[in-house]
């Protein structure tokens, strides 16, 4: 284990220094998040600057990277791309590599965001993860469960959905999970967002039905103007 980072003392997160680590150590107590803490080399702008990108959003495969005529420090960085892909595939994971301009915004309600901007927890029927790496540009925050409160119990948003429900009073708890609104958590005054930083490879808990600790809190970053961002997520 890793004793000296910015992330060292973090009730939310246990530090790992190893892949096998990371996929292997059980989530506990207040721990819903691990982290594989890296001091990554390479030049992972120049990747970023030679990739194509006509959408807000452009899944890149093995394949595009391997396609780049890049420096030295650019070879580097794809390695260290690569390596992380196959090491996720291999552990039965899905793992996506994504250039960013934005995600979509969801601006149905004014009162209500229901978009990855938004702090929310995932959710899967199955026993899984979610594993997160920003290679370039901003990265993502988390946020400890007690920092935080459910959107939908606060009273004037909770009675707000209510006017939106047109079922039965009984429905609406069902009504507000296949909206996704118990998803997403308002930060309380006062509460300090962990931003996971560049480079580092993330391992999230998530909300199923063999889960042991509370679900980790997260959002995407605001992108930063004119950079993208170069993210594995699975």
């Amino acid at each position: 284990m890793l004793v000296s980072n910015e992330f060292f003392g973090k009730d939310q997160v246990g530090l790992v220094d190893s892949f096998t680590d990371l996929v292997n150590t059980d989530f506990y107590g207040t721990k819903n998040a691990f982290c594989w803490y890296r001091n990554l080399n390479g030049d992972f702008e120049e990747i970023v600057s030679k990739l194509h990108s006509p959408e807000n959003i452009t899944e890149v495969s093995a394949e595009d990277l391997m396609a780049l005529k890049l420096s030295e420090p650019g070879t580097i960085a794809r390695k260290i791309i690569l390596k992380d892909l196959k090491e996720l595939s291999a552990f039965g994971a899905s793992p996506v590599l994504n250039l960013l301009k934005s995600y979509d915004r969801d601006e149905e309600l004014d009162f209500f965001s229901t978009d990855v901007y938004s702090f929310h927890v995932d959710r899967s029927p199955v026993a899984t993860d979610t594993f997160l790496c920003t290679y370039y540009g901003a990265a993502s925050d988390i946020i400890q469960n007690n920092q935080v409160e459910q959107k939908v119990l606060i009273p004037e948003i909770r009675e707000k959905l209510k006017k939106l429900h047109d079922g039965a009073e009984g429905d609406f708890e069902e009504f507000l999970k296949e909206c996704f609104f118990d998803l997403h958590y308002q930060p309380k005054p006062g509460s300090m967002p962990l931003n996971l930083s560049t480079g580092h490879l993330w391992r999230l808990a998530v909300d199923h039905p063999e889960q042991k600790v509370l679900p980790c809190v997260h959002r995407a970053p605001l992108e930063r103007d004119g950079e993208p961002r170069l993210l594995l997520i699975c």
